[in-house]
């Protein structure tokens, strides 16, 4: 199954900037000039257009110690379409009322595919000029869905001068709460904290944050048809495969296919977590044919099922995804270099798309 290379490409954003024809004629300005005059200009509306929208979004959060900066009032109950134990999928209808309620509705929400704000204030969060600007008591955490709690972690204690002890203390803080899991609950979000913030107290925020949007949404009724491991391992597996909730949802029906059939995932965001666990300088390495042989239990390639813990951290987009998948009679798909979505049901259709999109294919 072909990566998503967008979301191996997400820390990249190019900017381009350019003059009209008819400016560049009558200009003066050496090229470099007109760069930095140009460039300057839009780079400073850009700055100033995020700070008035971090203090837009600031104002909204409640005195305290930490609060997440998205959080929606009203946890309504995730809908599910899918019955493991029955191996069916249906289309509930409540799904595009819930997408819309509990996720569209807030101001930035958590997104899989996210928005321009959210890329470029994470990237802002690092400059400490930013910080003292935006919030000069306090400090903006950003966790962006699909990273695994490494990166969380490194980015958190970048942002708040932790040391490496300190990193692994919030990792610990995170994965020891209620229910115990190794990756996926840490949500993502945009969270303020204090400029001194403990690793304690800011995973005291990340697992209410965790509580209010995940576990107040996933009733006894779902647990009873999709573990909650489960769920989250499936919607971290999209986070990483897919461009937008209905791509999630598609590949949600595909993977849930081969669950049924007893069929091996063969999954390359798998092989990039046990990668990225073993060489952590690089949290997504890219994957190479040897690895499909990896020793290790994240290797979808040689075990079957699902993967013994998520392999990232899943927005609600992608968790809902998990729960309703489409139906389709697809097993096999890929995305082609523009991003399209192609599934098909049998191997040798499969390889056929594959040659006709790429040239190869087996």
């Amino acid at each position: 199954m072909k990566l998503n290379p967008k979301k191996r490409t997400r820390e990249h954003f190019p900017l381009k900037f350019y003059t009209a024809p008819h400016e560049k004629k009558s200009s003066s300005l050496s090229p470099l000039k007109t760069f930095a005059l140009y460039g300057g200009g839009v780079a400073a509306a850009g700055i100033a257009l995020v700070l008035i929208g971090t203090y837009v979004v600031i104002g909204r959060v409640v005195e305290g110690p930490g609060e997440s900066l998205w959080g929606s009032a009203a946890n309504k109950p995730f809908p599910i379409g899918v019955d493991p134990s029955a191996q069916l999928i249906t289309e509930n209808p409540d799904v595009d009322e819930f997408f819309v309620e509990a996720i569209t509705e807030e101001p930035l929400a958590t997104r899989s595919k996210e928005s321009w704000f959210s890329r470029v204030l994470a990237t802002l969060t690092h400059i400490p000029l930013y910080q003292n600007i935006a919030s000069p008591t306090g400090r903006i955490l950003v966790i962006q869905s699909g990273e695994r709690k490494e990166e969380v972690a490194y980015n958190f204690g970048e942002i708040l001068d932790w040391t490496e002890e300190e990193r692994a203390l919030f990792i610990e803080e995170i994965i020891s709460a209620e229910p115990s899991l190794s990756e996926g609950k840490f949500t993502p979000s945009t969270y303020i904290t204090g400029k001194s913030a403990s690793p304690k107290e800011v995973a005291v925020i990340v697992n209410e944050h965790f509580k209010k949007e995940v576990l107040a949404r996933y009733g006894e009724d779902i647990a009873e048809k999709v573990s909650l491991a489960d769920a989250l391992t499936i919607a971290s597996i999209l986070e990483r495969e897919a461009y937008d909730f209905e791509d999630m949802r598609y590949i949600s029906g595909i993977i849930w296919n081969r669950l049924f059939a007893g069929m091996k995932l063969q999954i390359d965001a798998t092989l990039q977590y046990a990668k990225g666990t073993e060489h952590q300088t690089k949290w997504w390495p890219n994957v190479v044919p040897d690895d499909k042989y990896i020793n290790s239990m994240f290797n979808t390639y040689e075990n079957k099922g699902l993967p013994p813990a998520p392999i990232a951290n899943p927005s609600l987009d992608a968790i809902l995804a998990a729960l309703n998948p489409r139906k389709t009679d697809c097993m096999f798909y890929f995305h082609d270099r523009d991003g399209g979505f192609h599934c098909s049901i049998t191997y040798e259709e499969h390889v056929t798309s594959l040659k006709e999109y790429y040239g190869q294919g087996k």
